[in-house]
């Protein structure tokens, strides 16, 4: 049976040691970092991407401006600022446009250059929203699988990144990347 973690502030369970899922507000969790889904400017917008502008304050904004941007597929990484994580991750996945434009591929990046961050500045804790899955329309339970495929494939070799959390907005969220996470673990 899956072991809760109510510290993250709603349901959660383990799955495969070291991932977990949640429901909660990726803006309250105390890890090393949060991945979020940004755009390319990383000016911040709706979503997840304008919850953690916002609770990150403007300082955040002004990290983001000197970065320059990000293209489709990457990630860059600021402070934290006002949030408990100490770092956020901004990558930036693709829109989807029916899958022919390599989006499958550009999102599988979002999660290993992410954690290719983490292993940089050796973080033990790190929570992703759902990549791509708002306002870019990427079909759910195909961007499960590919963040925690990936996920397990790129942190395979990282011994230092002890916590990977996919944090969901909501339980069908949530269901769809235990399921992928069973897949991966048998």
């Amino acid at each position: 049976m899956p072991r809760l973690r109510p510290e993250l502030g709603g349901a959660a369970s383990e799955i495969g040691g070291r991932f977990e899922v949640a429901v909660a507000d990726i803006t309250t969790l105390e890890v090393d970092a949060i991945v979020h889904a940004a755009n390319a400017a990383l000016a911040g917008g709706g979503g997840v991407d304008g919850a953690i502008h916002r609770a990150a304050g403007p300082e955040l904004r002004d990290a983001c401006r000197r970065l320059g941007g990000c293209p489709t597929g990457h990630a860059r990484i600021t402070p934290g600022f006002r949030l408990p994580a100490r770092y956020v991750i901004h990558a930036v996945g693709p829109v989807w446009h029916g899958g022919a434009r390599g989006e499958d591929e550009l999102l599988a990046s979002c999660y290993h250059k992410a954690i290719g961050l983490a292993g940089e500045h050796e973080l033990e804790s790190i929570a992703f929203s759902a990549i791509s899955t708002g306002v870019y329309g990427f079909p759910p339970e195909r961007a499960a699988r590919i963040a925690v495929s990936s996920a397990w494939e790129a942190s395979a070799a990282l011994a230092s990144l002890r916590r990977i959390i996919f944090c969901c907005f909501s339980e069908s969220s949530a269901a769809l990347h235990r399921v992928a996470l069973t897949g991966v673990a048998t």
